[in-house]
C-alpha cells in the first residue's frame, strides 16, 4: 500500500507563518530603529564638536562650509554632510547638550523629525513631548507639522471636566489628556456657522482627518447612534470607542455657545451606554461636549454634581474657507459680471 503523503493542515501552518511574520517583522523594526539611533548619536556628535570648536578656539561659521565639502569628498556614499544639515547638528547639540542616545524620544525619533521640532517648536519641554507623541502615534513627519502648527501641545488637557472627582487615578489623568480645548476642524469644508447636522455630516466625510484630531485611541463606532428607553428613540450624534481607555465616548456637536442643559442630556446618554452597550471589562463610558464656545464657570458649575464623566471642550472652524465662501449677493454681482463679458466677447466677434 502506498504512503499517504503527509498533509499539512491549513490552520496550523497559518498560525505558524504568521507567528514567524511577527518575528520578522519585529526584528526589522528593531534594527532600523538601532540603525536610527546611531545616526541621531552621530549628528548629535558633529554638532558637539562643531559647538565646542567655535566656544573653545573661536572658529566661525565659515567652518561649517569647508567641512560639508570635505566630508562629502571623502565620503561621497553617505548623505546628510550638506551644509545646512551640519548646521542643524549644530542647533540640535546645542538644544539638547545633555543628550543621552536611547533614554530619550528624540534619539528614537528619524532625524527629519528632529529639524521640524527644531525649526517648529522652541521649548525643549515641548519638543520632548512632540517627539514621544510621535512614537506613540506613529507620525509621519507631515503629520508631526501638522500637529505643531495646530498648537496640540498647548491645547491637550485644557478642556472643562469633572474626571478627576468621577474616575479613578490613572484613569482620570489618562482620560484628561486625551481631551483638547480647543479642537481644530481646519480640515472641514463647512459654511459659516453650519447646523449642527451639516458639521456631523462633514465630520463624517473627514473621517480620517477627524480621527487624527481626536487623537491615538479613538476608533469610531457610528454617528446618530440610536439608544430605546422606555419605548422612545433617542440618537447620539458620535459614539466611539477609546482603545487606551477601554471605554466608550460619547461626543454631542453642538455650534453655539455651551448651554448648563448639554450636561443633563448628556448624562442620561451616559448612563443609558453604561447600562445598554457597555460590556464587562469595560471602563466607565465618557462624555465629550463640543461647542463652538464656552464660559468655563458656567461649565464648571454645570458639571459640579454631574455624576458621569463629562468633558467640555470647543472647536474651530476653517477660518479661511468660511471667509472665502461668497454671500449669496456676491455670487450674484459675479454671475451679472461673466454674463456681460461673454455678451461682449460674443458681440465683438460678430
Amino acid at each position: 500500500m502506498p504512503k499517504q503523503p503527509f498533509i499539512i493542515p491549513p490552520d496550523r501552518y497559518n498560525l505558524f507563518f504568521n507567528g514567524l511574520k511577527q518575528r520578522i517583522d519585529s526584528a526589522r523594526i528593531r534594527a532600523a530603529l538601532s540603525v536610527n539611533q546611531e545616526l541621531i548619536a552621530l549628528y548629535w556628535e558633529i554638532g558637539r564638536e562643531i559647538l565646542r570648536k567655535e566656544e573653545e578656539e573661536g572658529w566661525g561659521a565659515k567652518v561649517i562650509t569647508r567641512l560639508s565639502k570635505d566630508l562629502k569628498r571623502d565620503y561621497p556614499e553617505m548623505t546628510g554632510f550638506s551644509r545646512s544639515n551640519l548646521k542643524y547638528m549644530r542647533a540640535f547639540a546645542k538644544a539638547w547638550p545633555d543628550f543621552q542616545i536611547g533614554q530619550q524620544p528624540i534619539g528614537q525619533i528619524p532625524w527629519g523629525h528632529n529639524i521640524s521640532l527644531l525649526e517648529k517648536a522652541k521649548e525643549q519641554s515641548e519638543r520632548q513631548w512632540y517627539a514621544k507623541e510621535s512614537i506613540v502615534n506613529g507620525w509621519s513627519r507631515k503629520a508631526l507639522l501638522m500637529q505643531i502648527e495646530s498648537n496640540l501641545y498647548q491645547r491637550q488637557g485644557d478642556a472643562v471636566t469633572n474626571f478627576e472627582r468621577m474616575l479613578p487615578k490613572p484613569q482620570s489623568e489618562l482620560a484628561q489628556q486625551a481631551i483638547k480645548d480647543p479642537y481644530n476642524f481646519g480640515f472641514l469644508t463647512v459654511s459659516n456657522d453650519p447646523p449642527e447636522r451639516e458639521l456631523e455630516e462633514n465630520l463624517i466625510e473627514h473621517i480620517r482627518d477627524f480621527l487624527l484630531e481626536l487623537g491615538t485611541g479613538f476608533a469610531f463606532m457610528g454617528s446618530q447612534h440610536p439608544i430605546t428607553v422606555d419605548d422612545k428613540e433617542y440618537r447620539m450624534d458620535l459614539l466611539f470607542y477609546h482603545a487606551h481607555l477601554h471605554c466608550y465616548v460619547v461626543i454631542e456637536l453642538k455650534t453655539g455657545e455651551f448651554e448648563p442643559e448639554y450636561a443633563g442630556k448628556m448624562n442620561f446618554y451616559i448612563a443609558a451606554v453604561d447600562n445598554m452597550i457597555k460590556r464587562e471589562g469595560d471602563q466607565p463610558t465618557i462624555g465629550i461636549i463640543l461647542c463652538k464656545s464656552k464660559r468655563r464657570t458656567t461649565a464648571e458649575y454645570a458639571l459640579y454634581n454631574v455624576s458621569t464623566p463629562i468633558a467640555v471642550s470647543t472647536h474651530k472652524l476653517p477660518e479661511k474657507i468660511q471667509e472665502a465662501l461668497p454671500s449669496p449677493e456676491q455670487l450674484e454681482m459675479e454671475l451679472e459680471s461673466a454674463t456681460k463679458a461673454l455678451r461682449a466677447q460674443y458681440l465683438s466677434e460678430e
